[in-house]
């Protein structure tokens, strides 16, 4: 086998390289059947040329000419009959990846004619790099590279079949299907609790009295309770046994809700705010799933999408695998937002929203969130802020007007009861966070 160099790449590409996100049209259909290569065409318009202009001139010489590329032509005719059945079969590993990983895909041509060789031409889906091509006798290996979260098409490879001696060729297309691109959760490994817990075994100490590891008492011995817990301390001052008294640890039920209305970008370093949304939320879901809570999901967009509330270390896939058709939805806008299924938000699951608070419509979301009583957590994604020229008094005004309307909306959600805090892209999402361990949240009343 041999490897291509990358400008050979780049000539082995048919299309221009989908690397920006950017949805690339798919190829027409390739022809069907053998036709002449490349060879055949350059002698036999090599000996055309000749026999014209014997022809025009009237000098039998010229003829000559054209007696070496015919000649060349003849030797060159293979001497086994060329492929009548062609299978091709595609192996492609990494179905399944986060962003920045690699996906290797393998083709093998296997047809019933004599030895030959492949040409490919190469078409990439959106949000792939191709980064290396490895051609071989009847094989083809691609390693790309995703680079944005989502559920792509790979693109297509059309490979052309030459006989033994080049003389036809026959092209092939291998569709290398979908890929399923995880967004890279942020670091996240705080998680804040509500203040009531459902009555279900997990890690999180609640107000109640129960079986745990926390003290937060002491109270008289009671018959059948167990001695090893006896607080010598408290009992030689009360004259009678006293006894510890635990906190019991419950698990919390905690909804993502992610807001796809909108996808603002940044002018200058082109950071997405729908980008930081997933890479935030999924560093959030990941948190509360390694602390055994269950946790749900609702996209609002295009389409309202909504995953129950589960647990587990493999819900994490399935919460993610819930919303990768969000960018399907950017180019739809619904002009309201329907009402949230009742299942999608269980009683008294704490609701974090995130959202960069651009579109009117995410406020209706929230009255509905808190209109049953839910404790919420708003979680503004700073992104396109603007920027203004130096000097300009103009701007300078402008940027001041909008600053103040974002206060006055967090200033308006946090009157109602709503937490709300700001993460920053590319931080981590433990220091808006750590704030609200301090108390533990609590929800609106119906």
């Amino acid at each position: 086998m041999t490897q291509r160099p990358a400008n050979a790449v780049e000539r082995a590409l048919g299309g221009p390289q989908s690397g920006t996100g950017t949805p690339a049209e798919p190829p027409p259909a390739p022809p069907t059947g053998w036709r002449a290569g490349e060879r055949t065409l350059r002698y036999g318009t090599v000996a055309a040329v000749a026999l014209a202009a014997a022809l025009v001139t009237g000098r039998p010489w010229l003829l000559a000419l054209a007696a070496g590329p015919l000649t060349l032509l003849a030797l060159a005719l293979p001497h086994q009959p060329r492929a009548r059945q062609v299978a091709v079969t595609v192996d492609v590993q990494g179905r399944r990846c986060f962003e920045g990983e690699q996906v290797t895909a393998r083709i093998t041509v296997a047809h019933d004619g004599g030895p030959g060789r492949l040409d490919p031409g190469v078409t990439l889906g959106p949000g792939v790099r191709l980064d290396h091509l490895t051609l071989g006798p009847t094989s083809i290996e691609l390693r790309m590279t995703v680079q944005r979260w989502g559920r792509w098409s790979l693109g297509t490879v059309d490979a052309d079949l030459y006989d033994a001696g080049g003389t036809a060729r026959r092209t092939v297309r291998a569709d290398l299907g979908e890929v399923s691109v995880f967004p890279v959760p942020s670091a996240a490994g705080l998680t804040p609790i509500p203040v009531r817990l459902p009555q279900r075994l997990g890690e999180h100490t609640s107000t109640q009295r129960g079986e745990g590891v926390e003290v937060t008492g002491v109270h008289p011995y009671v018959r059948g309770e167990r001695q090893r817990r006896i607080n010598w301390p408290a009992t030689t001052r009360r004259g009678s046994l006293q006894l510890h008294q635990f906190a019991a640890e419950r698990a919390a039920d905690t909804v993502v809700l992610l807001d796809v209305l909108a996808d603002v970008r940044d002018p200058e370093t082109g950071v997405s705010s729908l980008d930081e949304t997933f890479r935030a939320a999924a560093g959030l879901v990941r948190a509360y799933l390694r602390t055994h809570d269950r946790v749900g999901v609702v996209s609002v967009g295009g389409a309202t999408r909504w995953l129950r509330a589960g647990s587990g270390s493999t819900y994490f896939y399935r919460i993610v695998e819930s919303v990768l058709e969000v960018r399907k939805d950017l180019a739809y806008r619904s002009p309201g937002i329907r009402r949230l299924p009742p299942p999608a938000l269980p009683e008294g699951a704490l609701v974090y929203v995130f959202t960069p608070l651009t579109d009117p419509r995410i406020l209706d979301v929230l009255h509905q969130i808190r209109g049953r009583a839910n404790p919420l957590v708003v979680v503004e994604i700073v992104a396109g802020v603007p920027r203004t020229e130096p000097g300009d008094p103009t701007a300078e005004l402008a940027l001041r007007l909008w600053r103040a309307d974002r206060d006055a909306l967090r200033f308006a959600l946090t009157e109602r009861g709503i937490a709300v805090i700001r993460h920053q892209p590319g931080e981590t999402l433990d220091l808006p966070l750590a704030p609200l361990l301090r108390t533990r949240i609590r929800g609106g009343s119906r």
